[in-house]
């Protein structure tokens, strides 16, 4: 399944980076495969083990804000591996050429 998750401690202030990159160390560490975008993570993996990691994503946030936002997004197509790769890959093959990166 790909999951793409966003997520926010609120009244940290504007610039949020060093909480976004604590919570990217934590994908990172899972071992999944993952995309890192301007707007949120996609990461790729069963149930138990994507759910896990925005879990602790989640909790790593709470350390610094009582208040946390996260919006996930699911898309589980069962039988299926390889999809974040390969979803831009069919894009690219329609558009003719490669999509910025």
């Amino acid at each position: 399944m790909l999951a793409f998750f966003s997520i926010v401690p609120m009244g940290e202030g504007l610039s949020l980076g060093p909480q976004v990159a604590e919570a990217i160390k934590i994908v990172e560490d899972s071992g999944l495969e993952h995309q890192v975008t301007a707007m949120g993570t996609t990461v790729e993996g069963d149930w138990d083990e994507v759910m896990g990691v925005i879990k602790k994503c989640f909790d790593a946030m709470h350390v610094h804000s009582e208040r946390v936002t996260c919006v996930v997004k699911i898309d589980d197509h069962t039988g299926r591996s390889g999809r974040i790769g390969g979803k831009v890959a069919s894009i690219e093959t329609a558009l003719g050429h490669e999509v910025r990166k």
